[in-house]
């Protein structure tokens, strides 16, 4: 399955809490769209963060991020170097 790279920033950092609360939001909404989250990546200034998913394509994500009212800057497709 392809993997699909979602970039936010936030114009404040973000908290521990806000953050919790969008996973929750996000939870339901994987699961309807055959979406699995890999992993995320925070700034330490907590204001940008990357995160990686396993989709079957980018629109599938987005749709998780708007339903979960999760703000996002970007999603792209990528390839995972080093994978045979």
């Amino acid at each position: 399955m392809p993997h699909i790279i979602v970039e936010r920033s936030f114009a404040t950092p973000l908290r521990e809490e806000e953050l919790k609360a969008v996973e929750a939001r996000m939870m339901p909404c994987l699961e309807l769209y055959r979406v699995r989250w890999i992993r995320s990546y925070w700034s330490a200034d907590r204001r940008r963060m990357i995160c990686e998913y396993e989709a079957p394509d980018a629109a599938s994500v987005k749709s998780v991020q708007r339903e979960a009212e999760a703000r996002f800057d970007q999603v792209w497709v990528a390839e995972v170097l080093g994978e045979p």
